[in-house]
């Protein structure tokens, strides 16, 4: 059975004012003309846009109709076939007048990107909870508070363990605005980090140079004795692979904090 159309925007906006009418908009239209099944909801969507272009209708109410017709299946090539089709018909102004509301509308999700999650608006990961960001933008296990390390963090990070034999790799996810102290991975031979990003927006850099930006793809490789420090951009999510590289006599040296100054000058 196809989803229920549910429309409550009557009684949001005219409930007390004109009850009767937000009733007809809610339970009348929606609830029952809206669910009956002898058509589909596609149909009804493009029945509605022809409608309404017919009628000279081009504000905000067709916009809704144009979005409701692209979350049930009308393709962009579809709803310029429509339009086009209806233009014969009801005139050219408004076939123009209406193309340029279904552009904006469809071209939403062609619009170039820089790398990042499927999920995410233009590069950054923004969710409220560390639940909200693993289910829609991680393939890999967030893990646990790294509460061992937190002491070497400003933020909340998250650590998940995904193997420790040969080369040991973990996921490490940074909530917005959270990024580790400076610190150095030391070895008299081999040795230093891996790092690849892949999920959301974040910084690498390395003492005197600039900065990185992070997104998903990104590959650091961080050699041995070299002071840095990496973490989340201050309004994204950050995930990041991180690699041990096998050292001889390797250790880690956690120094100073990132100072706020130096990371709210990052672009």
């Amino acid at each position: 059975m196809a989803e229920k159309i549910v429309q409550t925007a009557g009684r949001d906006q005219l409930g007390e004012f004109a009850p009767m009418f937000a009733h007809l908009n809610d339970d009348v239209l929606f609830g029952e003309v809206w669910n009956e099944e002898a058509i589909s909801v596609k149909q009804k969507c493009i029945i509605t846009v022809v409608s309404l272009m017919a009628s000279g209708i081009t504000d905000s109410s067709l916009v809704y109709h144009l979005q409701n017709a692209k979350a049930h299946g009308v393709t962009k090539e579809e709803i310029a076939a429509i339009i086009t089709h209806a233009t014969m018909y009801v005139g050219w102004p408004k076939g123009w007048a209406v193309f340029r509301l279904a552009k904006e509308v469809w071209t939403e999700e062609d619009a170039p990107k820089e790398k990042c999650c499927c999920c995410c608006k233009d590069d950054k990961c923004q969710f409220d909870t560390v639940e909200e960001y693993a289910k829609h933008c991680l393939f890999l296990p967030v893990g646990d508070p790294n509460d061992a390390y937190a002491q070497y963090f400003i933020g909340q990070s998250y650590l998940a363990p995904l193997t420790l034999d040969q080369v040991p790799t973990f996921n490490v996810t940074f909530e917005p605005g959270c990024r580790n102290n400076w610190h150095v991975h030391h070895a008299d031979e081999g040795g230093g980090q891996m790092l690849i990003c892949v999920a959301g927006t974040g910084w690498y850099q390395e003492w005197g140079k600039e900065p990185v930006k992070l997104t998903p793809g990104t590959i650091i490789n961080i050699p041995a004795n070299v002071k840095h420090w990496h973490g989340a951009a201050k309004d994204s999510w950050m995930s990041h692979i991180a690699q041990e590289i096998p050292a001889v006599n390797g250790s880690n040296e956690w120094l100073e904090p990132v100072d706020d100054e130096t990371y709210n000058k990052l672009p």
